[in-house]
């Protein structure tokens, strides 16, 4: 008896340093626990968001990081309020998230904060209350500055505009919207805003509204889309109306979404930043705030293969818009 209870004794102990290898293997080769973020996009079939998350992966993987990705299959609020739901329950470390609704998120990312999750916003921000930083492409005047401008230049400074949007309440897309405004009454007295359509995310809607307004507006001079699929729809529309040329076609979108249209001269221009950047940057800095090395205050931060970036306020800077031209579009491949 004596016996069996010292072999006992011994297979525990030996047990021991064992489970503690294997405790130590699963959280990580510091021993830490891993971090967990999650990644919430407007749209995850959306190749604008595609490639957020392919930038959003590689800084995960430098980081040695856990990454969720989940959103909606189309631009829908309510779901995403479910999946920040879903990740509180789960426990996560860090939300970084692109808000379709501003109001109505900003209620489900305060819960999260108030959990003791780490919330940076990307690409359309939440309420400053609902987050710590907002990673931001460009500023809202410079993209619609940029927008309207080479808009301008292109039907000559005067006509009628019209503008796809993907959702009417997106926050972001709206800021842009109003700077357009602001910048044609500033600069473009000639130039007259005569209709703003969504087409909830989606190419094919797009194109619809934009053939739409190709039939209600026949003096129409110039589409401009603040979406990425927008684009490509209202490229589709004008090409299908016989209008190449004629009606210019202009937007925030992806160089690979957009090559063909360029090419053919139906798209004047795309206008965007490195999207798969914009990714990048969110994980590197919900990282750093979760791990302290990023503070609320701070004028600058070191966002890893993308240098030093400028810190405004609460908003971590990307850069500024870059224009995709058929002199040029054939260099990027995303």
């Amino acid at each position: 008896m004596k016996r069996s209870r010292f072999l006992c004794s011994l297979a525990v102990l030996c047990a021991v340093p064992f489970l503690g290898a294997c405790k130590k293997s699963e959280s990580g080769a510091g021993g830490g626990k891993k971090l967990t973020i999650a990644f919430l996009p407007k749209s995850k079939g959306n190749q604008y968001f595609v490639t957020c998350e392919r930038g959003a992966r590689a800084a995960a993987n430098e980081l040695g990081a856990e990454l969720l990705f989940d959103g909606p299959t189309n631009s829908d609020p309510a779901k995403q309020n479910e999946i920040v739901e879903n990740w509180i329950s789960l426990g996560v470390d860090v939300i970084a998230a692109a808000c379709e609704n501003k109001e109505g998120l900003s209620t489900a990312l305060r819960k999260a904060q108030a959990a003791g999750i780490k919330v940076v916003t990307y690409d359309a921000d939440a309420q400053p209350d609902a987050r710590t930083f907002f990673v931001n492409q460009a500023t809202e005047k410079g993209i619609g500055d940029a927008l309207l401008d080479n808009a301008a230049k292109l039907v000559g400074d005067e006509g009628e505009f019209a503008i796809i949007t993907a959702n009417l309440t997106a926050a972001n897309q709206n800021a842009w919207i109003a700077a357009i405004k602001a910048r044609q009454a500033e600069k473009y007295p000639k130039m007259k805003l005569v209709d703003i359509k969504p087409c909830d995310d989606l190419k094919d809607k797009a194109q619809q509204e934009t053939t739409n307004l190709l039939g209600a507006h026949p003096n129409l001079k110039a589409v401009i889309s603040v979406c990425s699929p927008g684009v490509p729809g209202a490229a589709e529309a004008v090409k299908q109306a016989g209008k190449t040329g004629t009606v210019k076609v202009v937007g925030l979108g992806l160089p690979s979404e957009n090559k063909a249209y360029v090419k053919e001269g139906v798209t004047q221009l795309v206008i965007l930043w490195k999207v798969e950047d914009l990714g990048y940057l969110a994980i590197k800095a919900g990282a750093a705030l979760a791990d302290g090395s990023l503070k609320p205050g701070a004028s600058e931060f070191n966002a890893g293969k993308l240098g030093t970036l400028k810190v405004e306020g609460d908003n971590i800077l990307l850069g500024t818009p870059f224009a995709f031209t058929k002199e040029n579009i054939d260099q990027f491949d995303f």
